[in-house]
């Protein structure tokens, strides 16, 4: 039995087990944080291993409702960082294993331990085991786009100060779910398209094409957001047919916001 990791954060924990991993790290019945913190670590990780997530899905849905998570975690998919798989009989104790050692995940209030084992038959039993689980286990259906792609998409059609305005609002918050802990991805989308005074038209065309959402979801949010007071809308004339609607802030709070501040006021109006 090697050193226990006592008396840690989760993102040491999980940082750790990833620097510890020569090509490949499995990540079995992780909790929702163990999960969020695997995904932050491997996007931030310059040569990362390839990571197999086995959970159970409530568990990663819950999780990759975040856009923030998701779409990190769609990169790192493309990237083959990271493959999800989930089982609905996934149970027991949280491990991280990797061909060195196994790492049982206890959480314990503030800290979180992790009880190492590196006895080599141990280590080889519990990979082949959990490797049988991962074989017969259902591949996650991650629909959200990646990250890279939602910015790509942005900075071509909307132009690159809107990139950075829907950067730092997302960096600004911790979670974007739109449950209330957070504006969610197309709330986020409508407010820079807003503030830069875009096209309704040509936002929901991009978050379409891109897999954001539906044109028919940012035309529901954007009247929510309209009722809310939130935006404004004007009408913008075209040679044939309907005019289509420029986006407007619509509250001088909002005005006044600094990019990292918007999603914070907008958060605040919406409570």
């Amino acid at each position: 039995m090697s050193e226990n990791i006592l008396d840690r954060t989760r993102a040491d924990l999980v940082r750790d087990a990833v620097d510890a991993a020569d090509d490949e790290l499995t990540a079995v019945n992780p909790s929702g944080e163990t999960v969020r913190e695997l995904v932050s670590t491997l996007a931030d990780a310059d040569a990362p291993p390839t990571v197999r997530l086995l959970g159970h899905p409530d568990t990663v849905k819950d999780v990759m409702s975040d856009f923030i998570v998701a779409s990190n975690a769609a990169d790192l998919i493309e990237a083959d960082a990271l493959e999800l798989r989930v089982n609905e009989d996934a149970e027991g104790n949280p491990l991280l294993l990797h061909d060195d050692a196994v790492v049982a995940v206890v959480d314990a209030g503030a800290s979180v331990a992790g009880l190492v084992s590196d006895d080599d038959a141990f280590v080889a039993d519990a990979i082949e085991t959990y490797g049988r689980q991962w074989d017969e286990a259902e591949t996650y259906p991650l629909r959200t786009p990646p990250l890279s792609k939602v910015r790509e998409g942005l900075s071509t059609e909307m132009g690159e100060h809107a990139e950075r305005d829907f950067e730092a609002m997302l960096g600004s918050l911790e979670t974007a779910r739109g449950d209330g802990d957070g504006l969610d991805e197309v709330t986020i989308s409508l407010l820079v398209a807003a503030k830069n005074e875009e096209l309704l038209y040509d936002v929901s065309k991009w978050g379409e094409d891109t897999g954001v959402a539906s044109k028919a979801t940012f035309s529901r949010t954007k009247t929510e957001l309209e009722e809310m007071g939130l935006i404004e809308t004007e009408k913008v004339p075209i040679d044939v047919g309907r005019p289509r609607l420029r986006l407007t802030l619509g509250d001088d709070r909002l005005e006044a916001a600094g990019n990292d501040q918007l999603a914070t006021v907008a958060q605040s109006m919406l409570n």
